[in-house]
């Protein structure tokens, strides 16, 4: 995985409405980005709604939420509607998840769930990873964010 003071890998990905976002679309800004394996199984409904349910706070803090898997624009669509959530959800050919170094977990046969926080510069202030641990991403954001 990337270690803490590299520069986030630059990326480009589309969105659930199929427009294309990159690193410098969030530049000037602090950004969760989130990888998580799969769109409506449990463990990442959890996590998407534990992010939706503390976006305003994030939002005050001036965090910049993007979740991102293998699944394509029009199922993120879908997951992000089901679920009210109010947060970017980028598609990933898996280029950006190589980019970030994001491990394979259970035996290599799931996609991981890393997330990085990046600072306003494009710098990764901080990284958690953990495939059951869902309110540490919650917890290592705002840590990360308010210096502590």
């Amino acid at each position: 995985m990337l270690t803490i003071g590299s520069p986030a890998p630059a990326f480009s990905a589309p969105d659930a409405a199929g427009n294309t976002a990159t690193l410098e679309t969030f530049r000037g800004k602090w950004l969760a980005l989130c990888f998580y394996p799969k769109d409506f199984t449990p463990a990442c409904t959890a996590q998407a709604c534990s992010l939706r349910d503390n976006y305003a706070e994030l939002a005050d803090l001036g965090v910049t939420v993007v979740g991102i898997s293998g699944d394509g624009p029009a199922q993120h669509k879908v997951f992000a509607d089901r679920f009210r959530l109010p947060y970017t959800l980028l598609s990933d050919d898996g280029s950006v998840r190589a980019a970030y170094q994001v491990p394979r977990s259970f035996l290599g046969l799931m996609a991981g769930r890393v997330t990085y926080i990046i600072d306003p510069a494009g710098i990764v202030r901080g990284v958690f990873n953990s495939q059951i641990n869902i309110k540490g991403h919650i917890a290592a954001i705002r840590r990360v964010v308010k210096g502590q």
